[in-house]
């Protein structure tokens, strides 16, 4: 009975399960970046996750679209990206596929969290869960420009393709302003993506916020 309760506390927090999932997804990846089958493992359960968290809190026929036009080629060439992670034809369409998917998959969290004039505990969490999709579908979208345009980032080794793990981490230290510098965009279209990223993370920051606060003044003047 107590183990019903929590899967059904779980099942009630769809963006929780996705933040999660992101997260350890983040922390797993450089004991499985190794081989094949676990860089795999990992984007195929990753991207069933984002599906199945989106599925519980924004279901539309929209979502059906996304799934089969790029959600599941999308999952097949992640797995012919493990295989191959240095073929530039299969890192490209990847990028094609993978981007505006998570790009999409973002757009309909944060539709989510402005569908109303309450903030649950999801919706926090989705808060998160939104943030670090972004960060993956820029991650993509630099990937698709080192292919396109060679060595487009540096790194503290010097010129060559950064790895997929090296531009993850530079989405999520541009998308923060964090800035950390261990990767760098030197090539002009990489300074663009970049830039771009950098004014989406300060804009998510600002809408999220103003949201909060709206919302906190609303619930306050019944009150006064």
């Amino acid at each position: 009975m107590r183990t019903r309760q929590h899967v059904d506390t779980a099942l009630a927090h769809p963006s929780a399960i996705l933040l999660c999932a992101q997260l350890i997804a983040v922390l797993a990846y450089p004991f499985f970046a190794q081989t094949a089958s676990g860089r795999a493992v990992i984007g195929v359960v990753q991207l069933g996750i984002v599906l199945a968290a989106l599925a519980a809190v924004r279901p539309s026929p929209a979502l059906t679209w996304v799934a089969v036009l790029f959600g599941a080629p999308a999952m097949v060439l992640t797995i012919l990206e493990a295989i191959q992670p240095h073929a530039d034809s299969i890192v490209l369409l990847s990028a094609v596929f993978h981007a505006p998917f998570y790009f999409y998959i973002s757009y309909a969290m944060l539709r989510y969290l402005f569908h109303d004039d309450r903030v649950t505990r999801d919706e926090l969490f989705a808060t998160g869960a939104a943030f670090t999709v972004v960060a993956w579908g820029f991650a993509y979208l630099y990937a698709a420009c080192q292919v396109l345009w060679p060595d487009s980032f540096i790194g503290a080794d010097g010129t060559g393709d950064r790895s997929w793990f090296e531009l993850l981490f530079l989405s999520f230290t541009t998308l923060t302003s964090v800035g950390l510098s261990d990767v760098l965009p030197v090539q002009a279209h990489a300074r663009s993506l970049a830039m771009v990223e950098m004014v989406a993370g300060v804009f998510y920051v600002a809408l999220v916020v103003a949201r909060l606060v709206s919302l906190a003044v609303v619930k306050r003047q019944p009150e006064d």
